[in-house]
């Protein structure tokens, strides 16, 4: 079956989330470019559900922070391999980079990410 993801988890801290998402906008139209299908960003709404393993377990949302989630589609993992080669080398991601090194936005050691092949398309 045809079809590939990125997904992560991260925290935000609720002060920063308008830059972040700002800075998420410009990442993901620059992945776009290279090829991605789609990129797109949801914050945590109702993420303590009685019974389950509640999301921020592992990553510990602090007060003050919010849980981001992050899907960016491709058609294949060697089609997200291909676009991820080539958005590492474009000068814009590497200016980014180094933006978000002099100012993180969030804790990236906290953060969840893998890719995922996809299964079930209903």
């Amino acid at each position: 079956m045809n079809g590939y993801i990125d997904l992560f988890a991260l925290p935000v801290p609720k002060k920063n989330l308008r830059r972040y998402c700002k800075f998420s906008a410009r990442f993901g139209k620059i992945t776009k470019e290279y090829g991605a299908l789609e990129y797109r960003e949801f914050v945590g709404d109702d993420l303590n559900v009685k019974g389950l393993i509640p999301f921020p377990s592992k990553i510990k949302i602090k007060t003050g922070e919010v849980l981001i989630s992050a899907v960016i589609g491709f058609r294949s993992k060697a089609h997200r391999n291909l676009v991820n080669k080539k958005v590492q080398k474009d000068p814009r991601i590497i200016r980014m980079g180094k933006e978000f090194m002099e100012n993180p936005l969030t804790d990236m050691k906290r953060m969840l990410y893998g890719g995922f092949a996809t299964i079930v398309k209903a």
